[in-house]
Order: structure tokens, then C-alpha cells, then sequence
């Protein structure tokens, strides 16, 4: 998937899975709000998606339990149904690209989504290091059709040692062999400056380069001219705030402020 691809993307946040703390619906009930979430960006005018187990905090580091994949599969396949036009990526929280891979190629979905793809970074689940060797050769193993969309300085994390933003997204890019690269601000709705996005840009070559944070409908106009493509989740939100359905008249309001904004070509 290069620079043609989805410009809007939004994020349904899936509520606690079977297994995890915090848990209390059935799949089937956790099925329906995603199908949910995706009929109302489906409605509002987006053209991509993400999936992500982002109710299963505190997340696993890397392998997550057969569970999470088994409910993420059975959500990824209500939103493709709810979506079938669009498309749909997968990422399994906090850093499961196996998994992810898995789950995309079975249910047809067009990417993964990898927070750690190369390096090694410290995460609140320790340190993280990134799998692309097997990753790659599982993509390739199975055949898939799916794209990989990774991370470069991702948010909620701190490099082991001095080194640049420009180089890391060189070895994502091109020793990682990424399909895009996103950027994101410190946190989770947090903004991403302009000028990181404009040194990743110049580092990513041809790959396509998302914002993946902290993008308003305040803002929209200059993240929509600097990048290929947004990635939104936290602003979907009721009151801007991470979790939970996504709030319909938000997601329509900010699918307006994006075609209005005009985007990178």
C-alpha cells in the first residue's frame, strides 16, 4: 500500500477483551460495538481503519494470550463486514506483529500496525525489541497481502541510547523494509510537531508517512499538507478522551475538516 493509499484513518479503540483485567462484555457484545464503530466511520467519510485491543491495558509486551487473538479475529471480521470497501488494519497491543499478521491475513485486512518494528525501545512494559527479520519472512511464509505500518520514536517510549530521528527511520524504512512509516507525538492524543514530521518525511524516501497522534480538527489543515495520511483515534472520542465508542457526530465533523483541509500529494 504506498502513498495512493487510505488518507483518513480512524481507530476503534476495542473495549477489554476476555481475559484481561478489565473485562465484562462478551465477544458477541464487543463484535457489535465494533461493528458499531466502523459503520460510523464508514458513514463519516473515512477511508481506513485500525483495530486495536486498546482495552487490554496493562498490555503484554510482545506475545499476547491465544484469547485476545481468538476475540481480535472475531472483531476484525464485524468491521470488514460493516467495511468491506475500505481498508482495514490490525494492531495487537502492545507490540504482537506475529499475531497482527495472522489476524490480517485471515480476515482480509489490508495492514498491520507495528509500534516497534526495528531497534529496541523502553516501554512501560519494559524494554521492546523489534521483530522485523521474523515478520517479514512470516508475511512472506504466508503469503500475505498485508502492508507493514511502522512506527518510528513511538509514543509511550524512550530510546536505549543517543541517536537520530533520521536514522531510525532509514532502518525502518529501508533495512526494516516498512511500508509506511508513522510518526507520533510523547503520548496518546498527544500532538505530533510539525517539524518531526517534516525530518521523518525527508528520511522516509517514498514511503508514505502517517501522523498517528494528536491530530484536531484544529489542526487538520497543516498535518493534511505536511503527510500522506492521518491516523485518528483519541479525537473520535466524546470529549476527547481515549476508550470507549466512537462519537458520531465527532467522526463526521473531523472527515469534514479533512476534506476541506486538502491533502499531501
Amino acid at each position: 500500500m504506498g502513498a495512493g493509499g487510505p488518507r483518513l484513518v480512524g481507530v476503534i479503540h476495542l473495549p477489554p477483551l476476555p481475559g484481561s483485567p478489565r473485562a465484562a462484555a462478551t465477544v458477541a457484545e464487543v463484535t457489535r460495538s465494533a461493528r458499531a464503530d466502523a459503520a460510523a466511520l464508514v458513514g463519516a467519510g473515512f477511508d481506513g481503519i485500525i483495530v486495536e485491543n486498546f482495552g487490554d491495558a496493562p498490555f503484554f509486551a510482545t506475545r499476547v494470550p491465544d484469547v485476545t487473538i481468538a476475540a481480535m479475529t472475531a472483531c476484525v471480521l464485524a468491521v470488514r463486514e460493516a467495511a468491506p470497501d475500505i481498508a482495514v488494519g490490525v494492531n495487537v497491543l502492545r507490540n504482537d506483529a506475529g499475531a497482527a499478521l495472522a489476524i490480517a491475513h485471515v480476515t482480509g485486512a489490508a495492514f498491520v500496525r507495528v509500534n516497534v518494528h526495528t531497534g529496541a525501545r523502553l516501554t512501560d512494559q519494559g524494554l521492546i525489541e523489534g521483530e522485523a527479520a521474523t515478520t517479514l519472512r512470516r508475511r512472506r511464509e504466508l503469503g500475505a497481502r498485508v502492508s507493514i505500518w511502522a512506527d518510528v520514536d513511538v509514543k509511550h517510549s524512550s530510546p536505549l541510547a543517543p541517536g537520530s530521528l533520521e536514522q531510525e527511520v532509514e532502518d525502518t524504512a529501508l533495512r526494516g523494509l516498512a511500508d509506511a512509516i508513522l510518526v507520533t507525538g510523547d503520548g496518546t492524543g498527544k500532538g505530533t510537531p510539525l517539524e518531526k514530521i517534516a525530518r521523518v518525511r525527508r528520511a522516509a524516501g517514498e514511503r508514505p508517512v502517517y501522523v498517528a497522534s494528536g491530530a484536531t480538527r484544529e489542526t487538520m489543515r497543516e498535518l493534511a499538507l505536511a503527510c500522506h495520511g492521518i491516523i485518528v483515534g483519541t479525537a473520535l472520542r466524546a470529549g476527547g478522551i481515549p476508550g470507549g465508542p466512537i462519537d458520531v457526530e465527532a467522526a463526521r465533523a473531523f472527515a469534514e475538516a479533512h476534506r476541506s483541509g486538502g491533502t499531501l500529494g
